[in-house]
C-alpha cells in the first residue's frame, strides 16, 4: 500500500499529472463498493429482465422472431463489443469518470427503450444499452484491482461474483414479479423504465466510489480495436443467431474471418507492445500465467452457467407450466445459497487454497448428477423440495468456484493493466455464457426430438457435470489465491 492508502498502481484523477478534477483515491469504501456492485447488477439483470418480456413486446409492438432475438442478442453483442474499450477508456480518463458516464449514458437509455414506439426504435436502443453498461462494468473489477488490497479484496471479489450470479436470476424473477403487478399500466416497458429510479440513486451516490485511474495514460489502439471488434461480432453472431436463422451454409464464412482477424490481432498487438505503445489486448499481460490459467477455467465455468439457465427456462416454463414468477421462485435457493456461500469463500480460501475451486467443481458435479439421477427416476412429477435441496446444493459448489476463480485471474495483473484485463475478462465471461445458451439449448432440444424432454435435460445436466471435471482438472493449475 502506499502513504495515501492505495495499492501502488492506483492513481488518483485528480493527482498530479493524472488529469483533471476527482479526489484522492484512498482505497475502496463499504459505500464506495456498494455503488459499483448496483451498477454492475444493473447490466446484469438487463441480460436475463427483458426474457420474461418478450411476448407483451411481440403483441404490443407486432415484432417478428427476427426482431425480438435483436431485441435479446443486440445488447449482448454491444456489451460484449465494448467491453475492453471501456476498460481502456477507465485507465487511461479516470475509472470513476467512466463509470459515472457510463451509468447517465445506461439510465437514458433504459427509458429510451421503455418509450420505444416500434420494434426497431427498441433494438437500437438495446444496443445503445448495451454499450453504455459496457462503459461501466470494466470500471468495477478495475476499481476493486487498484483500489483494494489483502482480505478486503478477497472480500469485495467474492460479493462481485455473488452480484454477477444473484442479479442473473433476481432478473428472471424481478421480471416476473413486475409484469405480474403491472403497476402503472406500464406493461412490458417496466422492465426498462425501473432502471431509471435505480440509476439515478446511484450516480447521487457515485462520489463514494474512489477517484483511479493508469499511471500512464494508454493510447488508442484503433487498428486493435477494429480487429478485435471484427473477430468477437463474427463469433457472437454465429452463437447467438446461428440457431434463428437455421445454420445456412454462407454463417460458416464467419469464423474463418474471426480467425483471420484473430491472427491479425496478435500480430498487430504483439508488434505495437514491442515499439513500446500499449495495445488494446497487451500480450504482457495475456502471458501471465494466473491470466491464462483462469481464463482458461473462467470459459467453461461461464459456459455452464449460461446452460443451466437457459435450459432451466425452458424446462420449468415447457415441461412444468411454470410462469416467470414461479420459474424465478424455484431458483431462490440456489441463488440463495450461492450468495450466502460468496460471503464466506475468503476465509475458506485462505484456510485450503486454489483447493476451494477444486472442491467447488466437485459439489457442483455432485448436484447436477443428483439433478439428472432425480429426472431419470421420477420425471415429469419431480418432488419440489428434492429440486430446492438440489439447486441450494449446487449453488453452493458454484460459489466456491466463481468469486475466488476470478480473483485468481487477477492477482499477477499489474495495476496499470487493471482496465484491460478486466475488459478480457468479462467479455470472455459474457461471450461463453452466450455459448452456453446456444449448446445448452441446441443438445436440449436435439435429444428432445430424438427420444423425449427428460433424455434431453438429462443429457445437458450430464454435459455440465463433464464441464465440472474440466474445471477440476483446470484448478490444479491455478494459482494460490492472495
Amino acid at each position: 500500500m502506499t502513504a495515501q492508502g492505495r495499492p501502488a498502481g492506483a492513481v488518483a484523477d485528480g493527482a498530479p499529472g493524472a488529469g483533471r478534477g476527482g479526489e484522492p483515491a484512498t482505497g475502496l469504501s463499504g459505500a464506495g463498493l456498494a455503488v459499483i456492485l448496483a451498477g454492475f447488477a444493473l447490466s446484469i439483470v438487463d441480460i436475463f429482465i427483458v426474457n420474461v418480456a418478450l411476448n407483451d413486446i411481440k403483441k404490443d409492438l407486432d415484432a417478428s422472431e427476427a426482431g425480438l432475438e435483436l431485441v435479446v442478442s443486440g445488447y449482448g453483442i454491444a456489451y460484449a463489443l465494448f467491453l475492453v474499450m471501456g476498460g481502456r477508456l477507465g485507465d487511461a480518463f479516470g475509472r470513476r469518470r467512466l463509470f459515472t458516464y457510463g451509468l447517465v449514458a445506461f439510465t437514458v437509455t433504459s427509458t429510451l427503450c421503455g418509450l420505444a414506439p416500434g420494434i426497431a426504435f427498441l433494438v437500437v436502443a438495446r444496443i445503445l444499452q448495451g454499450a453504455a453498461a459496457a462503459m461501466l462494468v470494466p470500471q468495477v473489477l478495475s476499481t476493486i484491482q487498484t483500489a483494494t488490497s489483502g482480505e478486503a479484496r478477497a472480500r469485495a471479489m467474492s460479493l462481485y461474483g455473488a452480484t454477477a450470479g444473484l442479479a442473473a436470476v433476481v432478473g428472471q424473477i424481478l421480471g416476473g414479479v413486475l409484469l405480474s403487478l403491472d403497476a402503472g399500466d406500464f406493461g412490458w416497458r417496466i422492465v426498462f423504465v425501473i432502471n431509471a429510479p435505480i440509476g439515478l440513486v446511484t450516480l447521487l451516490l457515485v462520489r463514494k466510489m474512489p477517484a483511479t485511474r493508469a499511471e500512464r495514460k494508454p493510447g488508442m489502439d484503433y487498428l486493435g480495436t477494429l480487429l478485435f471488434g471484427i473477430a468477437l461480432v463474427c463469433v457472437l453472431l454465429v452463437i447467438i443467431e446461428g440457431h434463428v436463422l437455421g445454420w445456412p451454409l454462407w454463417l460458416w464464412v464467419l469464423p474463418v474471418i474471426a480467425c483471420a482477424a484473430g491472427v491479425a490481432l496478435v500480430r498487430v498487438e504483439r508488434g505495437l507492445e514491442a515499439r513500446g505503445k500499449v495495445p488494446l489486448l497487451p500480450p504482457s499481460v495475456l502471458s501471465i500465467q494466473s491470466m491464462r490459467a483462469g481464463l482458461l477455467a473462467v470459459v467453461p465455468f461461464s459456459i455452464g452457467f449460461g446452460t443451466f439457465m437457459f435450459v432451466y427456462a425452458l424446462v420449468a416454463q415447457t415441461n412444468f407450466g411454470l410462469g416467470a414468477l414461479a420459474s424465478g421462485a424455484v431458483l431462490a435457493p440456489f441463488a440463495s445459497a450461492f450468495f450466502v456461500m460468496s460471503l464466506f469463500t475468503p476465509k475458506i480460501a485462505a484456510r485450503i487454497g486454489r483447493r476451494i475451486v477444486s472442491v467447488g467443481a466437485v459439489v457442483q458435479g455432485a448436484g447436477l448428477l443428483l439433478m439428472a439421477l432425480l429426472i431419470a427416476l421420477a420425471w415429469p412429477d419431480l418432488p419440489l423440495v428434492a429440486v430446492l435441496l438440489i439447486l441450494a446444493f449446487t449453488g453452493v459448489g458454484q460459489a466456491l468456484i466463481g468469486p475466488t476463480l476470478l480473483r485468481m485471474t487477477l492477482a499477477d495483473v499489474p495495476a496499470s493493466a487493471a482496465g484491460a484485463s478486466s475488459g478480457v475478462l468479462v467479455t470472455s465471461q459474457q461471450t461463453a455464457t452466450a455459448l452456453g445458451a446456444t449448446i445448452g439449448g441446441t443438445v436440449f432440444l436435439s435429444l428432445g426430438s430424438a427420444m423425449d424432454d427428460r433424455a434431453g435435460a438429462i443429457g445437458v445436466l450430464l454435459m455440465l457435470a463433464l464441464f465440472s471435471v474440466v474445471i477440476f482438472v483446470l484448478s490444479l493449475r491455478l494459482p494460490e489465491p492472495e
